[in-house]
């Protein structure tokens, strides 16, 4: 049985989220990867599954090792996808720190 994983339940966890962030600028193989994490082998390869799963990480074949890296293309449909919100957080934030500027309490 094929599970498709949902790429923000994947993000939602915080060892996948620096996982994420370690292979961000460079390719990893599983065991640098785990050598990052105070958890068993077999965790951070459970953690790897679901991120290439969701396809934000691809895995390339070097010899005997895999190499993990970071999908550009997915990585960019999840930041379109948020960019809206950030925008309407941004102007919700900015309106009320206008507000607070010009606030006097009253004596």
């Amino acid at each position: 049985m094929n599970l498709r994983r949902d790429v923000f339940q994947a993000i939602a966890d915080p060892t996948r989220r620096a996982i994420l962030l370690l292979v961000a600028s460079q390719s990893l193989t599983a065991g640098a990867i785990a050598a990052n994490f105070d958890t068993a082998r077999p965790t951070v390869s459970k953690h790897l599954q679901i991120l290439t799963e969701c396809e934000l990480l691809e895995q390339q074949q070097t010899g005997r090792e895999i190499h993990y890296h970071i999908n550009a293309k997915k990585m960019k449909e999840v930041a379109d996808f948020i960019e809206p919100f950030r925008r309407m957080w941004d102007d919700r934030f900015n309106k009320l720190e206008d507000i607070m500027k010009n606030y006097k309490p009253k004596k």
